[in-house]
């Protein structure tokens, strides 16, 4: 029977550098070895891997989520640092701060999207 031992997530960036300096300057997670690639330490358990790839494309859907008590505090303090979030005016609308706010339009959590160095979709959502 099939039984995984663990798991954990993993996608490319262009650049190692700049990816650590993000992922553990900005976002604050903490490095865990950076043997063929970074791993980081997710909140509460879990690691991500980032590997290095020299034709590296963007993905172009949500690769992580992170879930904050405040949601514009976390999009003040990333924008502080110099996140800049994603507005979008479709199916998802999104206010002047980037944050698509639980309601009517959006009847899940309230979320903001941002790019990581490397172009991949991340994003925060406000979990109580």
């Amino acid at each position: 029977m099939f039984k995984p031992r663990t798991a954990f997530s993993s996608f490319s960036v262009d650049d190692l550098a700049s990816a650590k300096k993000f992922y553990t300057e900005t976002l604050k997670l903490k490095l865990d070895n950076e043997r063929m690639g970074l791993t980081l330490n997710l909140p509460k358990g879990g690691t991500l891997f980032l590997y290095p790839k020299k034709n590296h494309v963007p993905a172009t859907f949500t690769v992580l989520n992170l879930i904050v008590d405040d949601i514009d505090k976390a999009v003040d303090e990333l924008a502080g640092k110099g996140v800049r979030f994603e507005h979008y005016d479709g199916e998802i609308k999104t206010d002047p701060k980037g944050i698509a706010r639980s309601g009517p339009r959006n009847p899940g959590p309230s979320i903001a999207w941002f790019k990581d160095p490397a172009g991949n979709i991340l994003s925060v959502i406000e979990g109580k």
